[in-house]
């Protein structure tokens, strides 16, 4: 049972859709040392590759990912990389569900030589090549999946996920629908693994805190006209919908409020696969009042360094995992004093948790740059981050925002919650 108290770099192109990226401090002939400075650039470091979105119905989700991950491997390589080789990292697109990009992401790293991967950003996509990295002994680690399907995945030992599973979410998204004194509730959900895990979860606690789902339909995500969805709420007699959609929200909201169900009307809870900035999408108080949630802590701490990565960047989300997700990989490698993937997947739950707390890539490296065998416990930017033996995170955040005449959101509080 989950408690939840109230309350300039080089780039060097690679493809269309790929690029390769090292953050190094130039070699002045100084002699190296395990307490930071210029790594090495060799063929033996650290090779990082992505699967993010930068097409698809998630690309909204794309740049803060990429800021953290490419944020984490300047810190890295500024403190002196990784065994004293610079890390390096390949970028390539996940797509999404609609498209067979991210088989073909996972194809070029795998030829890259990638000892670890981050990503991807969809559940559904995830188990398009989550088998491909198992059958390679490629560790995964994805900054945004939150699909349940992932804890018991038959084929998962080398796969682990900073952002914690919806049934954390759907529980928190439930209790704030009920304490908002709705009492019957719609859910539109989108047909994948993230889409349908997350609606049951939501639709589990709805019932478990005294509500009433009095709709829950699944939809195609390809669609693009949503009237007979409109229809099936409007008849449902719900006061309150809840939406569990990627980028359909600028086709299915326009929608419901010509419905006359706008988020004035009724009550809209958002979720994190739809909660961003709409302020140059939607016509002025379009979303004024609505709510939502996302996993995640305060990310104050880390957005003016994401700026200085991306300084374009006006949503965060999933940002600061990606940050970790990618440290943590680093600081695995230091731990067990190897490079390869084996190493990183038997040292990621060792350095998540149960030694010294340290916060951040720099400060756990300090520790370990002392003494390799140094038991360190990770605390990230995005939260604890303990991982359990099979690659969940054990306690997180959710945060609860609601929606400004303007289309922007602001928190309203952050919720903790254990996962057992």
């Amino acid at each position: 049972m989950a408690r939840f108290p109230r309350a300039l770099l080089a780039v060097a192109t690679v493809g269309v859709t790929a690029f390769s990226l090292v953050a190094c401090s130039d070699d002045d002939g100084g002699d190296d040392t395990s307490t930071g400075g210029a790594c090495t650039e060799s063929d033996e470091g650290l090779k990082v590759g992505t699967i993010l979105p930068q097409t698809g119905s998630l690309a909204f989700l794309g740049p803060p990912e990429f800021a953290g991950v490419d944020l984490a491997i300047e810190e890295i390589n500024e403190a002196g990389g990784v065994l004293d080789n610079c890390v390096e990292v390949f970028h390539e697109d996940s797509g999404d569900t609609s498209t067979d990009i991210a088989t073909q992401a996972a194809d070029a790293l795998i030829a890259q030589g990638v000892h670890a991967v981050i990503g991807a950003a969809s559940s559904g996509v995830s188990f398009q090549f989550i088998d491909k990295l198992y059958e390679e002994g490629i560790v995964q680690v994805s900054p945004a999946n939150t699909s349940p399907d992932f804890t018991s995945y038959p084929r998962g030992d080398y796969y682990f996920r900073t952002a914690p599973s919806d049934i954390l979410q759907g529980r928190v998204l439930a209790d704030t629908v009920i304490a908002d004194g709705h009492e019957k509730i719609a859910i539109l959900a989108l047909q994948d693994a993230y889409g349908t895990g997350l609606a049951d979860a939501v639709e589990q606690n709805i019932t478990e805190f005294g509500g009433e789902v009095v709709l829950k339909t699944i939809y195609d995500p390809t669609a693009t006209e949503f009237s007979a969805e409109v229809s099936a709420v409007a008849e449902s007699g719900a006061d309150a919908v809840v939406l569990v959609t990627f980028n359909e929200i600028v086709n299915l909201g326009p929608a419901l409020a010509e419905g006359g169900l706008s988020a004035q009307d009724l009550g809209w809870y958002l979720v994190d696969g739809n909660l961003a900035d709409y302020s140059e999408t939607f016509p002025e108080g379009f979303l004024d009042g609505a709510k939502g949630t996302f996993p995640g802590a305060d990310t104050a701490g880390i957005q003016e360094r994401l700026l200085e990565i991306d300084p374009d960047l006006t949503d965060f989300t999933y940002g600061p995992e990606s940050y970790d997700a990618t440290s943590l990989v680093a600081l695995a490698a230091i731990a067990g004093d190897s490079i390869d993937s084996e190493t990183i997947k038997d040292n990621l739950v060792d350095v998540s948790g149960g030694g010294t707390k340290c916060t951040g890539f720099t400060e756990c490296y300090e520790l370990l740059a002392e003494d390799n065998t140094a038991d360190i416990d990770y605390d990230g930017y995005s939260g604890p981050i303990e991982f359990s033996p099979e690659g969940d995170v054990t306690a997180a955040t959710i945060g609860v925002y609601q929606y400004l005449p303007d289309n922007t959101y602001e928190n309203l509080e952050y919720r903790f919650g254990e996962l057992n």
